[in-house]
């Protein structure tokens, strides 16, 4: 079959080639793949930025198609079954933290940027029959994580004023949509009016674009500041947050693209009570209530673009450069 793969060998750090298939194991099935999509995660991994890569492996975490083969112990019934997949793999009984056998579908086990893939039967989930196979594919990873963030970890309620920052991002897209339907007061930055503009259609109050240094106390004086932030930036932007939370707030943040803060304002986060917590993917019952609000609430993801697999490169470079408003999809 073909496969997108690490090519560290490659210009571009990828190849689009012929790789082999394997028997399926007890436990296992094998999904044809109709779509799949792009995480940053991705962009690292060709980058050579994440751990454990290995040379030739198949990339993508996400992914949904049809059940063609199951393997011994698996239900006949699954065959022909159209799927997502959770990418989260070895989580384990602690709904606190995952295990430390944890890894996530794509490196360094094969992925879904393939016209298929094997993975453990208790992968994969019925596809919501409200989402296409590009929006299907476009929902795990962002989705498991932003759920969890808002969630678990940030236990949004009802009336509370959300920050989402870096909206247009899959996580920050997903942060911003459940927020919405749960009823929060949804605010997002953004470097770009447009993704914005984008923001506002979807039901956001506001938007605050970060480039401007006055936007702290454009926020404070629209929404007298947030409850709760989903951020993954970091870096010394976080101080700026500190100034937007409200006494009691949380911020919860589940990157560090900007690197760790140079320095961080102690005595205002233990004055004002202010909670950090972090975040990361999420359980299997994240993912189960996950599918759950995307399917009462018909959420649909924002697709930035659809690629065929052998245009991969176009599409991780438009990942590269930050150009997406929404998730890069792709299909054999």
């Amino acid at each position: 079959m073909k496969a997108i793969t690490l090519a560290q060998h490659e210009p571009s750090k990828i190849a689009y080639t012929e790789v082999p298939s394997r028997i399926l194991k007890p436990g296992e099935v094998r999904v044809l793949i109709k779509a799949a999509a792009l995480n940053h995660r991705d962009e690292w991994c060709r980058k050579g930025l994440y751990p454990n890569l290995t040379e030739g492996t198949v990339m993508g975490s996400d992914g949904a198609g049809i059940i063609t083969e199951i393997g011994e112990g698996v239900d006949s019934n699954y065959l022909s079954r159209e799927v997502i997949i959770n990418p989260a793999l070895n989580w384990g009984q602690n709904q606190k933290v995952q295990s430390s056998s944890f890894e996530i579908l794509g490196m360094p086990r094969n992925g879904t940027l393939a016209e298929s893939v094997i993975v453990p039967s208790d992968r994969i989930h019925q596809k919501p029959a409200h989402l296409s196979w590009e929006e299907a594919a476009a929902l795990p990873l962002a989705g498991l994580t932003a759920y969890r963030a808002l969630n678990y970890q940030g236990n949004l309620v009802k009336g509370e004023n959300l920050l989402v920052t870096g909206f247009g991002g899959g996580v920050a897209q997903f942060a911003a949509q459940f927020g919405i339907a749960l009823g929060a007061n949804v605010y997002i930055s953004s470097s770009s009016n447009q993704k914005i503009k984008k923001g506002l259609e979807l039901g956001a109050k506001a938007g605050f674009n970060y480039m401007d240094h006055n936007w702290t106390n454009q926020a404070l004086e629209e929404t007298g500041g947030f409850d709760l932030i989903i951020d993954s930036a970091a870096g010394d932007s976080f101080n700026h947050l500190l100034n937007v939370i409200k006494p009691g707030g949380k911020i919860v943040f589940f990157g560090a693209t900007l690197g760790n803060p140079s320095k961080l304002e102690a005595r205002k986060i233990f004055w004002n009570q202010i909670k950090l917590i972090g975040t990361t993917m999420g359980s299997d019952q994240d993912f189960l209530e996950m599918l759950e609000l995307v399917e009462t609430y018909q959420i649909k993801p924002i697709i930035d673009s659809v690629y065929s697999f052998d245009s991969a490169v176009e599409a991780f470079d438009r990942m590269r450069d930050g150009e997406q408003l929404g998730k890069i999809v792709l299909k054999p």
